[in-house]
C-alpha cells in the first residue's frame, strides 16, 4: 500500500503555488509557461487585460509581451481547443476521442442529441468542409447557414446553428481554430492545424490528461464536481495525501513537496487556475473568492473584476482596479485587505500594482 502524505495546509498551499510557478523562481518564456500550466483559458472581458496575458505576466513579469502569445500561436507551438490554449503536441491527448465522438453507449444523453443534430444537418457541415478545402481559413461569417433543424436551447445558443455546428466539428477532430478571436476567429481544417502526432488510446490519453493537471496544480481532489471543458479532478495520478483541518483525501504530485519556498507577491486573474475551483481555494487557502462582473454594482463586495492577490502561500486580498486606456490610466478603486496588511505585505503588494501598471504603460491612480 503507498503512502499517505500528511500536510499542513501551509504544505498544501506551498505545492499550489509552486505547481503554478507562482513562487519566486521565474520561468523562461510562454511556451514554458503553457507546458506547465496545461492551459490558458481565453476570456472576452478586459476590465485590466485579457486573462491570458494576466496569466502569463504574473508568471513571467512585465519582460512578457502580448506579441509573444500570438507569435507562439502564429507558430503552432500552441493551438486553441474549445477556448483554451494547449501546447500543440498536447492534441496527441484529444485525438482519439475526437475520433470516436460522440463515444459509446455510456455517452452523455446531450451529446449523443448533439450528434444526431449534427447528422440531421450533413449538407451544412459537408458545405462548410468544402468552403474550408477550397479557401480555408475562414471566418464564421463567410458560412452560409443550411441547417434544416435549427439547434435549439434555453440560453444564448438558440438559433445559433452555424456556430454549434462549428463547436460539434471541433469535437469531431474536423476543424479547428487558425487564429483570431471572437468575431474575427478564423477556422480551417483540423489537419492543417494540428500537429501530425500519433494519438493516444483513450484510457491512456484520459490518465496522461489527469498526470500532467495534477503537475499543474500540484494538489487537487481524485474526484470533484463537473465543469466544462477542463474538470478540477485528477483521477489515480500522483500520490495519496491528508490535509490537516481539512475532510477527505487530496491526490498530490511529490515532486513538489520538498524544498525551501522562497515567495513573492502576484496579482491574479479571476480565471487563474490557482483559483479556478473555487471549493479547493476555499478549503486550502481560506479564501473566499467570486468574480462578481455579473452582480449589480450595490451587490459587490470587491469590485466588477477583482484580482486575488497572492502574497508568498497566502491569499491575501482583491485588488479592484480598472484599465483606462483612453485616459491613460489604471485606476485603483481599493484594495481590499482580507486582513490588515503588515507592512511587508504592503510593500509587497504595492510594488506589484506599480508594476502592474507599468506593464501596461498607463499612469497609476490610486
Amino acid at each position: 500500500m503507498s503512502r499517505v502524505h500528511e500536510l499542513s495546509r501551509a504544505d498544501a498551499r506551498r505545492v499550489a503555488v509552486r505547481a503554478q510557478l507562482l513562487d519566486a523562481a521565474r520561468p523562461a518564456d510562454v511556451l514554458a509557461v503553457v507546458r506547465r500550466l496545461t492551459l490558458l483559458q481565453l476570456d472576452p472581458i478586459s476590465a485590466i487585460a485579457p486573462s491570458a496575458d494576466l496569466v502569463l505576466w504574473s508568471r513571467l513579469g512585465s519582460a512578457y509581451s502580448p506579441r509573444d502569445l500570438d507569435d507562439a500561436m502564429d507558430a503552432v507551438e500552441l493551438i486553441e481547443l474549445n477556448g483554451l490554449v494547449r501546447p500543440a503536441e498536447d492534441i496527441a491527448l484529444f485525438r482519439a476521442a475526437m475520433d470516436a465522438w460522440p463515444g459509446g453507449e455510456d455517452a452523455p444523453a446531450w451529446r449523443l442529441a448533439t450528434a444526431d443534430w449534427v447528422a440531421t444537418n450533413r449538407v451544412c457541415r459537408e458545405d462548410i468542409l468544402d468552403r474550408l478545402r477550397a479557401d480555408g481559413p475562414l471566418p464564421a461569417s463567410e458560412f452560409p447557414d443550411l441547417c434544416e433543424v435549427p439547434w435549439r436551447s434555453s440560453g444564448w445558443n438558440n438559433n445559433k446553428n452555424v456556430t454549434m455546428l462549428l463547436a460539434a466539428m471541433v469535437a469531431r477532430g474536423e476543424v479547428a481554430v487558425a487564429g483570431g478571436t471572437g468575431r474575427d476567429r478564423l477556422w480551417d481544417l483540423a489537419e492543417r492545424i494540428y500537429p501530425d502526432v500519433p494519438a493516444l488510446p483513450v484510457a491512456e490519453a484520459k490518465l496522461r490528461r489527469d498526470e500532467r493537471r495534477l503537475a499543474a496544480l500540484g494538489i487537487a481532489r481524485a474526484r470533484a464536481a463537473a465543469t466544462p471543458h477542463e474538470p478540477n479532478d485528477v483521477g489515480d495520478a500522483g500520490e495519496a495525501a491528508v490535509v490537516d483541518g481539512v475532510k477527505g483525501r487530496w491526490r498530490v504530485d511529490p515532486a513538489y513537496l520538498d524544498g525551501a519556498f522562497e515567495w513573492r507577491a502576484a496579482l491574479l486573474s479571476p480565471f487563474d487556475r490557482l483559483v479556478y475551483d473555487r471549493k479547493r481555494t476555499a478549503e486550502l487557502f481560506e479564501f473566499d473568492f467570486q468574480l462578481e462582473m455579473y452582480k449589480p454594482a450595490a451587490k459587490r463586495r470587491w469590485g466588477y473584476y477583482a484580482l486575488p492577490i497572492l502574497c508568498g502561500d497566502r491569499l491575501v486580498g482583491k485588488l479592484d482596479a480598472q484599465a483606462d486606456d483612453r485616459a491613460g490610466m489604471l485606476r485603483v478603486n481599493a484594495v481590499h485587505e482580507d486582513e490588515p496588511f503588515d507592512p511587508a505585505t504592503r510593500d509587497a503588494v504595492d510594488a506589484e500594482i506599480e508594476e502592474l501598471a507599468r506593464w501596461l504603460e498607463l499612469d497609476l491612480e490610486r
